[in-house]
């Protein structure tokens, strides 16, 4: 379905710092063209962090990810592995310091970016994203605050687990993401521990990302492993008992789009990481849906706590949150928010989101008159830069307070219920 724009927003000029070869970057381009605009001009990830590009008064600038391109990969962490799961730390301060220098070069050329640098850096930090969530009331998983000095010793992780009586915990490399690094473990008892993960460790201890999920068993292999992952800085939060469907553990991934909830996906997998790159698959909505309403709750209460997670970083247009549903369907945490959480290629907008019909891109391009009456104000290159604590958050053309919302989702959630 083609997305309706007014008059006054056909024509609009968009300019796209990706990879041009990425379907992120040619999927959001289509529903550029989609939609009446003239085509996004493409600004390399490769070049932009050699300093090569120039933004122009007016254009609407998304940032989209550095992922899936080796030299970007080199450019930020150093290594020509794709595979390796170390460098995070390095990335995160190169990336995070090219999205500041992009986001400057681009407001004092008149131009706006669809993301804040202070949101992309704190959702690229795992630790620093749990803490402002928590912060603002989201309901997040219980977390260790570290540091850890590796697995065993003083202050090691195991030593804090067992003091803060979490036998079952995920390990997340603070800055990482698709999954890369984490480990699902396990401690019952001493000497017994179990780690699920992707990564392999090979015989010099490096780590590696693969496509299958492995267990580790042993106490020295799980410590490797670990003491591998905390240079680079690592969130620990105690894994929750998730609901299932079909048999496999369930989340939830819901997109957020000028701080709607517009799509949502199911994500199930007979392993603890639902990644569908990891063996995860798409579950069923509808299932979802009816399992929350037998619970006694309503589907409403999980696109609630989607957009209360998404007004923590209200500079940024699009974030993708995780919903970890508990057993039974009754509560809701949030796992993670993405800043690059909108390749969903093929689902369409929910009832009542104002994105009935549009793709998770196609609806960032429909919130674009907004964006461009923020570009075309006359004071945006005469006033400085808004720090991080003042940044305005970024409206839709349409979208209304958020009790109102709640109500007209319960209506069509009802509806179509009935």
């Amino acid at each position: 379905m083609r997305p309706s724009c007014p008059a006054s927003a056909v024509g609009l000029r968009f300019a796209v710092v990706g990879n041009p070869e990425n379907r992120r970057t040619t999927m959001f381009a289509d529903a550029v063209r989609a939609a009446g605009h003239p085509a996004p001009r493409v600004l390399a990830w490769r070049d932009v962090l050699r300093g090569r590009y120039a933004f122009t008064p007016g254009e609407l600038v998304r940032l989209d990810s550095p992922g899936e391109n080796a030299e970007v990969d080199r450019l930020l962490r150093d290594t020509d592995d794709p595979t390796r799961v170390e460098g995070t730390a390095l990335w995160h301060r190169r990336f995070t310091a090219a999205v500041r220098e992009v986001t400057a070069a681009a407001r004092r050329a008149g131009a706006v970016t669809t993301a804040d640098p202070e949101d992309v850096a704190v959702m690229f930090d795992k630790r620093r994203c749990h803490a402002r969530l928590a912060a603002a009331g989201v309901p997040v998983p219980p977390a260790l605050t570290g540091p850890f000095g590796g697995w065993s010793g003083r202050d090691g992780l195991r030593e804090q687990l067992t003091a803060a009586r979490i036998s079952r915990a995920f390990v997340k490399p603070a800055h990482g993401s698709s999954a890369s690094g984490v480990v699902a473990l396990t401690l019952a008892g001493p000497g017994r521990v179990r780690a699920t993960t992707s990564v392999e460790t090979t015989a010099d201890g490096r780590l590696h990302n693969s496509l299958r999920v492995r267990h580790y068993t042993s106490e020295a292999g799980v410590a490797a492993l670990v003491d591998a992952l905390v240079p680079d800085g690592v969130h620990v939060e105690r894994w929750l008992p998730k609901a299932s469907q079909g048999g496999r553990a369930a989340d939830l991934r819901v997109v957020v789009v000028a701080g709607r909830a517009t799509h949502a996906v199911v994500r199930t997998s007979r392993h603890p990481m639902t990644n569908l790159h990891l063996g995860g698959a798409r579950g069923d909505l509808d299932s979802a849906r009816a399992a929350i309403r037998a619970a006694g709750g309503d589907f409403t209460d999980v696109l609630d706590v989607a957009e209360q997670a998404a007004s923590c970083f209200p500079g940024t247009l699009c974030v993708g949150v995780d919903i970890l549903p508990a057993t039974g369907w009754r509560r809701f945490t949030v796992g993670e928010v993405n800043a690059f959480g909108d390749l969903l290629p093929r689902l369409t907008g929910l009832p009542g989101s104002g994105a009935e019909g549009l793709d998770t891109y196609a609806a960032q391009v429909a919130a674009a008159p907004a964006l461009a009456q923020v570009a075309t104000a006359p004071a945006l290159t005469q006033a400085p830069a808004p720090t991080p604590a003042t940044t305005p958050a970024v409206a839709g053309p349409a979208v209304a307070p958020a009790a109102a919302r709640r109500a007209e989702r319960k209506e069509h959630h009802h509806d179509s219920a009935a």
